[in-house]
């Protein structure tokens, strides 16, 4: 399911954000949080997967990259910038080690046009609509959701708001964030979501 760019992209990403939120909290065990970083973005990066595939859509995970920094054309930086690699490290020294920034991947998809026509007859089905491409960001949000609850319930509370955090920052509805496709695929569901995730955090306040 996955090619072996999509791999790297993983395993480089996995990295950053354990390395970073470790980064002056020494509280964090590096180890333990890239055990708990890895587990988060294969879930949703999985979960994303298993729903592409049952929309016949094909879905590519790839780092976070900008290059129109602006609502004008000219308003474009000369090369891609890694947003996936600098706003983690960046997010968390400016905010002296408080704010752990972990959405780094985002996904493109295009639809399998053979496999929808063999289901459903020739270029039957063959266009992605906003709606399909928010699903499938919404269902890895909340894979992320039940994973927090869960970790809560069995004990692991930095787990449950490394899953929160997770949720949180990749809702937001900017640039290729998981965040924008689903608030223009059903902003009911992307306020349902959010309004989730933010019960959570503020729950995960008095969490021991």
């Amino acid at each position: 399911m996955l090619n072996k760019r999509e791999i790297l992209n993983i395993v480089i990403i996995i990295f950053i954000l354990a390395l970073s939120i470790s980064l002056f909290n020494f509280r964090e065990a590096f180890l333990p949080t890239l055990l708990a970083i890895a587990i988060i973005i294969i879930l949703n990066v999985g979960l994303k997967k298993l729903t592409s595939h049952y929309l016949d859509i094909k879905m590519d995970v790839k780092m976070w990259e900008i290059k129109q920094w602006g609502f004008k054309a000219h308003f474009r930086f000369k090369n891609l910038v890694n947003l996936g690699i600098l706003v983690p490290f960046i997010l968390k020294v400016v905010s002296l080690g408080y704010l752990n920034f972990t959405a780094s991947l985002v996904f493109d998809v295009k639809a399998k046009v053979y496999r929808a026509a063999k289901k459903h007859g020739l270029y039957a089905f063959s266009e992605i609509s906003e709606a399909q491409i928010g699903a499938i960001a919404a269902v890895g949000v909340a894979g992320n959701i039940i994973a927090s609850i869960v970790g809560y319930l069995i004990g692991f509370p930095d787990f449950a708001r490394l899953n929160l955090g997770f949720a949180f920052w990749n809702l937001l509805p900017i640039s290729n964030l998981d965040g924008n496709k689903i608030f223009f695929g059903s902003m009911v569901l992307w306020c349902f979501l959010m309004l989730l995730v933010l019960i959570g955090l503020f729950l995960s306040i008095f969490m021991v």
